[in-house]
């Protein structure tokens, strides 16, 4: 067990290095402060566009820049790596850990901004057969199963295979990410692949949308969910309202209706975009708080993203449940903001601010090219002027001037012309998941304990020496003797 040692100015651990994590550190930079963000990945993620990596728009570069890359001029920051497993709120200490090998972090200030998952409503199974879209992970792994249902469609069609089962793609839920994601894969189908194959017509594949909800984009109101599912169903989207998904396996998925009637949908693609579930640091600090966890897992904090007992920790983003905030990234951005501010004021003796206040500063959703929907206060918006509202916006949020720029060739490659940048994709990417999910401890079970390494590396060296000596003195022995390229009798 490794542990910080204990330094001389207010310590602030900031977990978790989405925008929360992200803007509260960065937020803290001129404060008198040593701040130790840890997270169980070493990028920033900017999470609204994975689904353009998942459909090869983007690479994932392009929405995840270093973390230490984006903070390095941030002298009174330390980044680390690692995914916190404990908060001990009465010693005011986080342990972290990462194959096997653990950290401790006292701290003075905490900021838990460690998100959410993707919830599959207790049906953790589905996971297996339908991919979420929280991570990079994830948006690569469903590059491979997008792209390489197309390729193995081909494969099958050239024998002479039924092949509607590899052409029929279902996304399950109609939210934001949903529509997005829909919309893109008929993109791709009708427009993108339509000249690269030639056993399989690609225009024909079935893209089905699935929500057990009365509409499309509920948080958007009637009118923009009606105008969605009316654009979604011109690009050859099946919108599928008041079905709910009771199981899925590698073939396919069950679906029930609001009316009761059952239907199967044979597919090997299935991408799930329903539902989120809070961090499980939520309940750890529930336990040892009190404060209330609602069923998304969301704890119950103060007026002041405080958490109940524990002035010094803030809790912030999508993991909080208070007045009712979505669970968007501007959520994260102020609260986090907010948290360094007063942290920053304590130490110079100033008043409390006023209670968290968040400011709606509008929603967007884009369909397909030239085709969105933006809600800004009373203004609504659709077609190419939210379109191009969507692409402003997202542009100013992608973090680093460099990823701005690639972003917009490959968004220029793509709406304007026909390809997209990053189609490669491997079976590693479709597969690993799954493999390392099939190890009991996971990727730790291909990764030697400490001490074990070392007396095995021992061993190693000694007979790796043994044998470069052998080898050395083999190839000393044909030069000098002249035995190179003579033919060897026998």
């Amino acid at each position: 067990m490794q542990t910080e040692t204990t330094q001389q100015r207010h310590r602030v651990v900031v977990v978790g290095s989405g925008f929360g994590g992200l803007f509260g550190t960065k937020a803290l930079r001129r404060a008198d402060v040593d701040v130790t963000m840890v997270a169980k990945t070493t990028h920033h993620l900017f999470q609204p566009l994975l689904y353009q990596v998942a459909t090869g728009i983007l690479s994932q570069g392009e929405i995840a820049p270093p973390t230490r890359e984006v903070l390095s001029s941030q002298d009174n920051v330390q980044v680390l790596l690692g995914e916190v497993t404990g908060i001990d709120l009465e010693r005011q200490v986080v342990t972290s850990t990462v194959l096997g090998r653990d950290t401790t972090l006292p701290y003075d200030s905490l900021i838990v901004a460690a998100g959410a998952g993707q919830s599959y409503f207790g049906n953790d199974h589905f996971a297996e057969y339908a991919p979420g879209m929280k991570s990079i992970d994830d948006a690569l792994e469903l590059r491979g199963r997008i792209f390489g249902a197309f390729e193995m469609a081909e494969l099958g069609a050239k024998r002479g295979d039924n092949v509607d089962h590899l052409l029929t793609f279902v996304v399950v839920g109609a939210g934001p990410t949903g529509v997005e994601m829909a919309g893109q894969i008929a993109e791709l189908a009708h427009r993108t692949l339509k000249r690269d194959f030639r056993a399989i017509n690609t225009r024909t594949a079935r893209v089905v949308l699935l929500d057990a909800a009365p509409q499309v984009l509920p948080p958007f109101g009637a009118k923009l969910g009606a105008w969605t599912s009316r654009e979604l169903e011109k690009l050859g989207v099946e919108v599928q309202l008041g079905a709910m998904v009771t199981d899925v396996d590698e073939r396919g998925l069950e679906i029930k209706y609001k009316d009761g009637h059952t239907e199967r949908i044979n597919t090997v693609t299935k991408i799930w975009a329903a539902g989120v579930q809070a961090s499980p640091l939520g309940k750890t600090l529930a336990e040892q708080s009190g404060a209330p966890l609602d069923r998304a897992g969301r704890i119950g904090v103060n007026p002041d993203l405080t958490l109940p007992g524990h002035p010094e920790v803030f809790v912030v983003g999508d993991m909080i449940a208070l007045d009712n905030l979505p669970g968007v990234a501007q959520v994260a951005i102020q609260g986090a903001k907010y948290a360094a501010k007063e942290i920053e004021g304590r130490l110079k003796g100033k008043p409390a601010q006023a209670p968290f206040k968040y400011h709606d500063k509008g929603s967007m959703a884009i369909i397909s090219r030239f085709r969105a929907v933006a809600m800004v206060g009373k203004l609504r918006l659709t077609g190419v002027i939210a379109w191009l509202m969507w692409l402003a916006v997202h542009l100013v949020y992608i973090t680093g001037f460099k990823n701005r720029v690639t972003a917009v060739l490959h968004w220029f490659i793509s709406f304007l012309g026909r390809g997209r940048s990053e189609r490669t994709t491997t079976e590693q990417q479709i597969f690993a998941r799954s493999a390392l999910a099939r190890l009991k401890h996971g990727a730790t079970d291909l990764v030697s304990a400490p001490g074990a390494y070392d007396a095995a590396r021992e061993l190693v060296e000694e007979s790796r020496r043994h044998e470069l000596e052998m080898q050395a003195l083999e190839e000393a022995r044909l030069t000098d003797s002249g035995a190179r390229g003579v033919k060897q009798s026998g």
